[in-house]
C-alpha cells in the first residue's frame, strides 16, 4: 500500500471525524467530541508529518503515533455507539475507515522497520 494512499484515507477519514464533532456538538456532546476531534484528526497529521521525518526511527515513530490515536479513537467511536450518540452504520463505516488506516499503519511500520535492519 502506497504512502500517498494512507494520506488519502486518513484525510478523508479526517473530514469525517470533523463532520461527526459538528453533529455531537449539535446535541450537545462536548467529552467525547473533544477527544475523538483530537484523536481521529491527529492520525492524519502524524502521516503526514511522518513525510518529513529526520531518518528512519522518526519516520517510524510518527507512524506508530498515528497508530496509537487510531486505537483512541476506535474507542470513542464505540463508546459513541454504545451511549447512542451514533446509530450502528455510522459506527461501522467510521470503524471500518479506522480499522483499514490500522492494518495500513502496521503494516507500513513493519515493512519500514523490516528494511532498515
Amino acid at each position: 500500500m502506497s504512502e500517498s494512499k494512507l494520506r488519502d484515507l486518513s484525510m478523508a477519514f479526517s473530514a469525517d471525524i470533523i463532520n461527526l464533532v459538528k453533529d455531537l456538538k449539535a446535541k450537545h456532546e462536548s467529552i467525547i467530541s473533544n477527544q475523538i476531534g483530537r484523536s481521529g484528526t491527529s492520525i492524519g497529521a502524524n502521516i503526514y508529518e511522518a513525510n518529513y521525518a529526520q531518518g528512519t526511527k522518526d519516520f517510524v515513530s510518527k507512524l506508530e503515533i498515528a497508530l496509537k490515536e487510531a486505537s483512541e479513537t476506535g474507542y470513542w467511536l464505540e463508546l459513541l455507539y454504545r451511549t447512542n450518540y451514533i446509530d450502528e452504520q455510522t459506527y461501522k463505516t467510521l470503524n471500518e475507515q479506522c480499522t483499514s488506516i490500522r492494518v495500513m499503519l502496521i503494516a507500513s511500520c513493519k515493512t519500514v522497520k523490516s528494511k532498515s535492519q
